[in-house]
C-alpha cells in the first residue's frame, strides 16, 4: 500500500492561512502517527501555543472569575459584619437588661437594710424598756 501524500495545492492566500493549513496538517499528522498515550504532549503544545485571541479569551475569562469572586467576598463580608452588628445589639441589649436588674435588686437591697436597722432600733429599745 502506498501512503497517502499530505501534500495539498495551497490555493494563493495570505501567508496567515498558509501558516494556519501547514499547523493543522501537522497537527493531523502527529495525532496519526502519534498513540494515544503520547496525545497529553500535544494538548500540553496547544495550551501553551496558543494565538492572541485565545490568550485574550483566556484574560476575559480570568477576568470575569475575578470579578464573580470578588463580588462573592464583598457579599459574604457583608453578612458577617451584619451578623456582628447583630450580635453586638443583641449583647447590648442583654446587658442593659442585666443592669436594669441590677439596679433594681440594690433598691432592694438598701430597702431590705433600712427594714434590718428599723428592726434592730425596735428590738434594742424593747430591751432596755425591759
Amino acid at each position: 500500500m502506498e501512503m497517502p501524500s499530505l501534500e495539498f495545492n495551497l490555493p494563493d492566500t495570505r501567508e496567515e492561512g498558509k501558516l494556519y493549513v501547514v499547523d493543522s496538517l501537522n497537527n493531523l499528522n502527529k495525532l496519526n502517527v502519534c498513540p494515544v498515550e503520547s496525545q497529553h504532549p500535544l494538548d500540553e503544545e496547544e495550551i501553551t501555543g496558543r494565538t492572541g485571541e485565545s490568550i485574550a479569551g483566556t484574560n476575559t475569562r480570568n477576568q470575569c472569575l475575578f470579578f464573580i469572586t470578588f463580588i462573592l467576598t464583598l457579599i459574604i463580608s457583608l453578612a458577617l459584619v451584619s451578623f456582628v452588628i447583630f450580635l453586638i445589639f443583641q449583647t447590648r441589649n442583654e446587658v442593659d437588661q442585666i443592669s436594669s436588674r441590677l439596679l433594681s435588686e440594690k433598691k432592694n437591697i438598701e430597702e431590705l437594710k433600712k427594714l434590718n436597722n428599723i428592726i434592730l432600733k425596735h428590738l434594742n429599745q424593747s430591751r432596755i424598756k425591759e
